[in-house]
């Protein structure tokens, strides 16, 4: 890794899941990292361990002299003063993407690409992986319990990485192994409409180096749009229920709320599995992963064994607590797939007396796009609650022509239970004051959602010793 080592990078808002990530592996290939957040946290706390230089809030006087380059994460905007300071030098400026690509060209990177579940999937691969004895390198987009955080820093050849098609970040990555789980509209304040996104997964399923593996959803018809289009000489396995597919699953059950079923691979029966996290699109991740984990080299009884040891990831159906006969739980859906998929798990899993959803929205345009979807999706949920939409990067034009209240209603009109409620300690108060025992209460979102199962647990502490 001579191109890293003896290099002096500065990161600007080191602390997130990626930055962070990627300046742990950095460190670990001889290179000399500082770095700036705006609010300490055990992961900057962790990275000083390493070696890693720290501050506090952003200033000019931050990026020390040596430095050499610059990365910055996605959230820093155009007027940081390091980031004006690091121009002034003629420093050279990495966004993350183009520094993971980078990096990615080090090793034999497997990029998980998709809508939905790239976190979920990307963490599987890795604990396979992990399982399996090739000691990978990874960078999360959650924190993962069994392999130690978000990130990690392995001894072999495997990177395993999220693919983000937002700003097309993940055209920077040219891996050894890409996935491709799903294609559906979103981030329709950067894609002009669906065909474009297709495009834009098309140029990155293109990007697979010679001799690499494309994975794909044969179940899914985006994907299928992607596969017609890309060069006649790239491997692809697809995986899915279907009998077409490469790598399938058969004689799917569900039992006590967990899906298990047979592995197929090439028509070949590999072994019986349980998965250990809900939902029937779980049973979509998981065979992504056994995909990855044979095309990076695991035989398949390796695959087959470890496949149901996976529990998950952080705010993916997460248990939170169960007090008084209620049972609350935290997921990160924020698209109307995910609702969906979330609500069915969670009632195939815990069969609920009622079904509490406490939805945040997550940015303006993407509620205001993806509306009619919205209101939809939360039919299996007997009450929805709507806090006021966690801002993101919106227009004044998307926040003019949407609001959390407009949400409530559309649902309502679509003949489900949904309230407004404003803020969080009303939304804490409001369930206080309703749920019964036998009901699950699940927080919703991509947003700070999760504060207010953390509350209400408190108090249901509190009262219900």
């Amino acid at each position: 890794m001579e191109a890293f080592s003896q290099k002096k990078y500065h990161f600007i808002g080191i602390g997130g899941i990626g930055t962070s990530g990627l300046a742990k592996l950095l460190i670990k290939h001889g290179a000399s990292v500082s770095g700036s957040d705006m609010a300490d946290s055990p992961v900057l706390q962790d990275l000083q361990t390493l070696g890693a230089q720290i501050h506090i809030g952003h200033k000019p006087e931050n990026i020390p002299p040596e430095a050499r380059a610059v990365v910055i994460s996605a959230a820093i905007a155009a007027g940081n003063p390091e980031l004006a300071r690091a121009g002034e030098r003629g420093l050279p400026i990495h966004k993350y993407a183009e520094m993971l690509g980078r990096m990615f060209d080090q090793y034999e990177g497997i990029a998980v690409a998709g809508t939905h579940g790239k976190s979920t999937a990307s963490a599987w691969i890795a604990y396979i992986l992990e399982k399996g004895g090739q000691s990978p390198s990874f960078i999360i987009g959650a924190d993962v319990p069994q392999l130690g955080g978000s990130s990690g820093v392995g001894a072999g050849r495997a990177f395993v990485a999220e693919a983000c098609e937002y700003d097309r970040s993940f055209l920077n990555l040219h891996p050894h192994i890409a996935v491709i789980l799903n294609i559906e509209q979103d981030h329709l304040d950067y894609y002009r409409d669906e065909d474009e996104i297709i495009d834009a997964f098309t140029e990155f399923a293109s990007q697979v180096k010679p001799g690499g593996t494309l994975i794909a959803n044969g179940d899914d018809k985006n994907v299928h749009r992607v596969l017609r289009r890309i060069p006649p000489d790239t491997k692809i396995l697809t995986c899915g229920l279907q009998p077409a597919n490469d790598i399938r699953a058969d004689r799917t059950a569900i039992r006590e709320g967990l899906y298990e079923f047979e592995l197929i691979r090439s028509g070949s029966p590999v072994g019986n599995t349980r998965i250990s996290i809900p939902g029937k699109h779980n049973i979509a991740n998981a065979l992504a992963a056994a995909a990855a984990g044979l095309a990076a080299g695991l035989d398949p009884q390796t695959v087959v064994q470890h496949l149901g040891g996976f529990t998950g990831i952080d705010r993916r159906l997460m248990f939170k607590a169960q007090i008084n006969g209620i049972t609350i739980l935290d997921d990160y859906a924020h698209h109307p797939t995910e609702i969906r998929a979330s609500l069915q798990a969670i009632r195939d899993r815990y069969s609920p007396k009622r079904l509490w959803c406490v939805f945040q929205p997550h940015q303006y345009s993407r509620t205001r796009f993806l509306l009619d979807d919205f209101a939809e999706s939360f039919k299996l949920a007997d009450k929805t609650i709507v806090p006021e939409i966690y801002f993101v990067r919106d227009t004044a034009e998307s926040r003019k022509t949407v609001n959390a209240e407009m949400l409530a209603q559309r649902i309502r009109q679509n003949g489900s239970k949904a309230v407004f409620i404003p803020d969080f300690p009303g939304i804490v108060e409001h369930v206080k004051q309703h749920a019964q025992p036998g009901d699950l209460v699940v927080t919703m979102g991509a947003g700070t959602i999760w504060k207010v199962a953390d509350e209400y647990i408190q108090w249901l502490r509190k009262h219900h010793q």
